[in-house]
């Protein structure tokens, strides 16, 4: 199975589905990465461009990913660049990873960036009707990524609603918080929702609403079964 992971910038992949990520790697599992705005200029604490590439290739070798492909989309204007471009720059990573299975940010989340980002990836995920070459789609999920999908405070959307739960385990919970101390100036201090102890809280109580040994929490919406 080939999995494609498309988020707006670089950590949201940690944020939404790191533990999960770690989890398809080591059962030998193809775990490929898209994210659109590579360099995030706007980023509060950014470090060096170079630090930045060098934070995202640690973290992704140790959550065990083969392939990140990084766009240069306009940080937090995402509502400034053309539908289709953004749609097109994902199809082409569905094309090339083979993606069968997709994740990507829920509509609702605060970030403006991931609403476009998932709106694309929506239309995105259609391209297996479109192209023989390419492998049908067997899921689509959306993620929650803490600091923006828990502040989706416009009642006028619908808010995430996990219906999809994956046992993460405490080895592939550990790996997902090392991966994401990886980037530097990400981490914040308890209780804020990208500490170390919220991240593993959250994981415990959807854990604890699954019945499994810390889990991360998916809304599937689209899913093909033959």
């Amino acid at each position: 199975m080939s999995y494609l992971v498309v988020v707006a910038h670089p950590d949201d992949e940690v944020l939404g589905a790191g533990a999960t990520m770690h989890k398809l790697s080591q059962a030998g599992h193809s775990v490929n990465v898209c994210i659109l705005s590579g360099e995030v200029n706007v980023r509060n604490f950014r470090p060096t461009l170079d630090e930045l590439y060098e934070d995202v290739n640690n973290s992704m070798n140790i959550l065990g990913v083969d392939q990140v492909i990084t766009g240069n989309f306009p940080n937090i204007k995402f509502n400034n660049v053309a539908h289709l471009k953004l749609v097109q720059f994902i199809e082409a990573a569905i094309k090339k990873t083979n993606a069968t299975v997709v994740f990507t940010h829920h509509p609702a989340d605060l970030n403006n960036d991931h609403f476009h980002t998932s709106i694309a990836c929506q239309a995105a995920a259609r391209l297996f009707q479109r192209r023989s070459d390419v492998p049908s789609l067997k899921e689509l999920l959306f993620m929650e990524v803490p600091s923006s999908t828990d502040w989706a405070l416009n009642k006028g959307m619908n808010p995430f609603s996990p219906n999809t739960f994956i046992e993460v385990g405490e080895n592939s919970l550990d790996k997902k918080i090392e991966a994401l101390a990886q980037y530097r100036g990400v981490m914040r201090d308890f209780p804020h929702p990208r500490s170390k102890e919220a991240i593993k809280g959250l994981a415990a109580y959807r854990g604890g609403q699954s019945g499994m040994i810390y889990a991360e929490a998916f809304e599937s919406v689209f899913k093909r079964i033959k």
